[in-house]
């Protein structure tokens, strides 16, 4: 996937705000989507992006959002973050076996009208590059579960992988 192909898959207007913002990428890999999303923060925004293998060097992009990278597994790392406008799990929540618990365990960090913004494939088919797959009926279940109003699709595109989409979701309370 390209870089606009992923700001196509993750665009609404509804992400980001006038003001600077914080955000984590749990999971970033390459960094595709977190740049993705530096694209729509407003100037002097920070994304930390957090993988256990990230392939992403620090960077100030030319908005000025800065990237700063940690190596950690964001599931049972105990990470030190500042407070968060939002999170972006763009195909990593499919490796969270407790969705449930882990996000209960990540909505502390995040400050009043939190936004997560998540990418995954719209199956409930396992394989072992996706162990713990959730479809969008279920995400909007699991959302809710924990107190989350408003759950919306953005887009959805064909995987290059299989015939499976894989769907964007920005969810809010």
């Amino acid at each position: 996937m390209q870089l606009t192909e992923a700001i196509e898959l993750i665009k609404d207007p509804e992400i980001g705000a006038d003001e600077p913002q914080s955000w984590a990428d749990f999971g970033c890999g390459s960094g595709l989507f977190t740049k993705a999303l530096a694209s729509m923060l407003p100037a002097s925004s920070v994304i930390y992006a957090v993988d256990m293998q990230p392939s992403l060097a620090p960077n100030v992009l030319p908005n000025k959002t800065r990237i700063e990278v940690i190596k950690a597994d964001f599931v049972n790392d105990q990470l030190e973050l500042p407070n968060l406008n939002g999170i972006l799990m763009a195909n990593s929540l499919h490796y969270v076996k407790d969705k449930k618990s882990f996000l209960l365990s990540v909505t502390g960090k995040l400050v009043s009208d939190p936004q997560f913004v998540i990418v995954e494939y719209n199956t409930l088919s396992s394989n072992r590059w996706v162990p713990y797959p959730i479809d969008f009926s279920s995400l909007k279940q699991l959302f809710a579960g924990i107190g989350f109003t408003t759950i919306k699709k953005i887009n959805e595109r064909t995987s290059i992988y299989n015939e499976v989409k894989m769907y964007s979701a920005l969810i809010r309370s």
